[in-house]
């Protein structure tokens, strides 16, 4: 199995080649979660997965309370499926949300009364349905005597991990939280082992083929965690040794032979480019630092072929959409036209015309 084997599987299993999902909580779902720091970027990665999906169906999904952001994993922002966010909080937060506790004490006084002092503060604010947007957030921790301070954005994640609060829909352009028992009532909780084996199954189905140091690293478990779950999950996967590496992957491989080119416009953390630890088979190494800006790729990224060569830039008016295109390298004319179809399908998301490229 080749490079462009590799991506050319990525790209059906993570369904941007197979875009046939019909709602905003089946793709999450069915990758388990969707990184979400970056939040209109985050609504297109679940959009470009759909079928004619437009931003307004991600926008509902988040205000109808079918999927949940939140921080579930590496104490990174990511959308979940609302059936799945206590099960996911309890598996992969608690070692996380241990090294933050640490850290607050130490940097910002932050100790487990403050915590339990903001959360019967937060119960008062929030119960009956209320949502909040975080500047009020911090202001019911000040009137209770809670200073936040430099601290109301960790008291906020923290209490996320915890499964206490999570984000609720969006006030205008202000995201605003809500009490998790009473956004989330139907929310299901799972035996370890259970968890374990779940979320190995969803990553390598929707991400394969992967090796197990990809999976520890997106999930946050550690190697022992990681590989007991991947044990349970076998059944469901398949084998691969890929230039020396084992890989594991749903056992439906599919065959695909386009001799067109085919393109993808990618948002800045999407799935396809950061839920590994090893991103070579996506991404040429030589053009690592003109897609990265960090630890982690987060520009957006322009995909041809299953390779990523190059980068893009939005520019978004009332009605209309110009895409500031930087490849790496010079375009043939037929790669160009598939930016181009690519472009206009983002647009369609938008509901806003192309103008430029």
């Amino acid at each position: 199995m080749t490079r462009s084997d590799i991506a050319r599987l990525r790209l059906h299993n993570q369904r941007i080649a197979y875009a046939t999902l019909e709602k905003p909580v089946d793709v999450v779902a069915w990758l388990g979660a969707v990184q979400a720091q970056d939040y209109l970027g985050a609504m297109w990665a679940v959009g470009l997965r759909m079928r004619n999906a437009v931003e307004a169906d991600i926008e509902r999904a988040l205000a109808d309370r079918t999927i949940i952001r939140t921080w579930p994993m590496r104490g990174t922002l990511h959308f979940v499926a609302a059936a799945d966010i206590r099960w996911m909080l309890e598996l992969l937060t608690p070692r996380v949300a241990v090294n933050i506790r640490q850290y607050l004490l130490r940097e910002f006084d932050l100790d487990e009364g403050a915590f339990a002092r903001s959360k019967d503060l937060f119960a008062s604010a929030l119960q009956g349905g209320k949502q909040l947007t975080r500047n009020a957030m911090y202001d019911v921790l000040e009137a209770g005597g809670v200073s936040a301070s430099q601290r109301g954005r960790h008291i906020l994640t923290l209490l996320a991990q915890d499964g206490f609060i999570c984000f609720g829909a969006r006030e205008g352009k202000q995201q605003t939280f809500a009490l998790l028992e009473e956004w989330a009532p139907a929310a299901r909780r799972m035996a370890r082992d259970e968890s374990l084996a779940e979320i190995a199954k969803r990553y390598f189905t929707g991400h394969g083929p992967a090796t197990l140091q990809d999976f520890a690293w997106w999930s946050g478990l550690t190697t022992a965690d990681a590989t007991a779950g991947l044990e349970m999950a076998k059944r469901n996967l398949v084998q691969e040794n890929i230039n020396g590496q084992t890989c594991w992957l749903a056992s439906s491989i599919p065959s695909t032979n386009d001799s067109s080119p085919t393109a993808y416009l990618l948002p800045a953390y999407d799935e396809y480019t950061v839920a590994y630890k090893d991103r070579s088979a996506v991404l040429n190494p030589t053009f690592g630092k003109q897609a990265n800006s960090g630890n982690n790729i987060i520009y957006p990224t322009i995909v041809v072929d299953g390779q990523v060569v190059g980068t893009w830039k939005r520019t978004l008016n009332k009605d209309s959409l110009a895409i500031s295109p930087s490849p790496f390298t010079k375009l043939k004319r037929a790669e160009a036209s598939a930016i181009a179809e690519a472009a206009t399908r983002y647009g369609k998301f938008l509901d806003a015309s192309v103008v430029s490229l």
